[in-house]
């Protein structure tokens, strides 16, 4: 198989001039305006070996800006024309909530979750037909779920409908200190996890919490909303969620931010089989299983990524889901929020998300016949309208 770097010219050049560029967005559409450009001479050809050769033949640079390149063409490959400014709208509103992407399973059409039920409860432990077993001991109530308004993807401020069950799952990290994990570690191992879970417990945190064995702990009730979300956005076939509280049950691995690549095998299994029973449970979609780093939101800057957990490496296809970080964030093209470096570094090489974000903002933008700027501005007032009646149906609530 062969893979050619296209019509970059010098991707070392390429990529110091865009590294040159503060500001993101700017700097994706230096990198598009390079894919875009006339087609030359290709640069190099590069024959895919076994990784660990190949790493060391291709250059750093030239990987990076070949595989973004192939994101961004794939991104922006163009549709029919829309024959006017109605039939534009009504693509773009079509367009906005991708649907998860297929397994590659034969014969699998889309992600369905097998039948999951409760098969024995005793004391501290309920055990579940797929094997899950989770532990009780340390559950808490917090305040009972609340009934959550949902949005449309475009318009009024007003919610179109509410809702009163759990939609989506969102999955954590600690941000918690870690012994090494060895088995001459069992000790600290087994009291760094015992102080997280009292953390947690009085924090009214999470959901859900899995140790590094791979236990899975009960915090908060279902039926209770946990304090994991805060300001956050996603949006799911049936609208737009903001701060998912209420919307989204909280489930944590132990683990910091950035150390992902720790988490251990037996973590994996557990978040696996304790997806699969709460998607059994709520009838959660697919495309609604999503991290942290995706949904938090910074209003006082509008920035996306205020907590950075999971930004990248989490294992979608070992814990049953498809690459969610490839969907479009609903903060960006909904909403106006922008991205920062911080917020790039975090995600790596996940940048196809907010790729197809920001293009989707431009094209809505486009459709409406309205300046970005301009667009992008009534989406903020537009958030901060929804907010502002959040904020204060919860402070009448309480």
């Amino acid at each position: 198989m062969r893979a050619q770097t296209g019509s970059f010219g010098d991707p070392g050049k390429i990529e110091q001039r865009a590294d040159r560029i503060s500001d993101p967005v700017e700097r994706l559409r230096f990198l598009r305006s390079q894919v875009q450009k006339p087609a030359e001479p290709p640069v190099a050809v590069v024959t895919l070996r076994p990784a660990a050769r190949a790493h060391r033949r291709i250059p750093r640079g030239v990987r990076q800006i070949a595989w973004l390149a192939l994101v961004v063409v794939i991104a922006l490959a163009p549709g029919p024309n829309p024959k006017g400014a109605a039939e534009t709208s009504a693509r773009e509103r079509g367009l906005l909530v991708p649907r998860a992407e297929t397994p590659e399973s034969p014969g699998s059409v889309e992600w369905v979750v097998p039948r999951v039920w409760r098969v024995d409860r005793s004391e501290n432990t309920e055990v579940y037909s797929n094997g899950l077993r989770v532990d009780t001991s340390f559950v808490v109530s917090n305040r009972p779920r609340a009934e959550y308004p949902v949005y449309a993807l475009v318009g009024a401020s007003t919610p179109a409908k509410t809702g009163t069950t759990p939609v989506g799952i969102v999955y954590h990290t600690t941000e918690s200190h870690m012994a090494p994990f060895e088995e001459g570690e069992n000790r600290h191992l087994r009291q760094f996890g015992r102080n997280v879970l009292e953390v947690i417990r009085q924090g009214r945190s999470y959901h859900y919490v899995i140790d590094r064995f791979g236990r899975v702990f009960s915090v908060v009730n279902e039926s209770d909303a946990a304090n994991h979300a805060g300001a956050s956005v996603w949006a799911g076939a049936e609208g737009i969620y903001v701060n998912l509280n209420d919307s989204f049950i909280g489930v944590a691995f132990e683990g910091t931010t950035d150390a992902t690549d720790e988490v251990t095998p037996a973590q994996i299994l557990a978040a696996k089989v304790l997806t699969e029973m709460l998607r059994s449970r709520y009838g959660i979609p697919a495309e609604n299983c999503v991290t942290h780093a995706q949904v938090s939101v910074n209003p006082l800057n509008m920035r996306v990524g205020n907590h950075t957990d999971w930004a990248r490496n989490f294992p979608f296809g070992a814990v049953g889901l498809p690459n969610n970080y490839a969907i479009p964030l609903a903060s960006i093209y909904a909403f106006g929020f922008e991205y920062d470096e911080v917020y790039l570094r975090a995600v790596g090489d996940n940048v196809k998300g907010l790729i197809l974000s920001q293009k989707q903002l431009e094209r809505q933008a486009a459709a409406e016949h309205t300046p970005y700027l301009q667009y992008r501005s009534m989406l903020r007032h537009r958030y901060k309208d929804i907010a502002a009646a959040l904020k204060e149906q919860s402070e009448g609530g309480s």
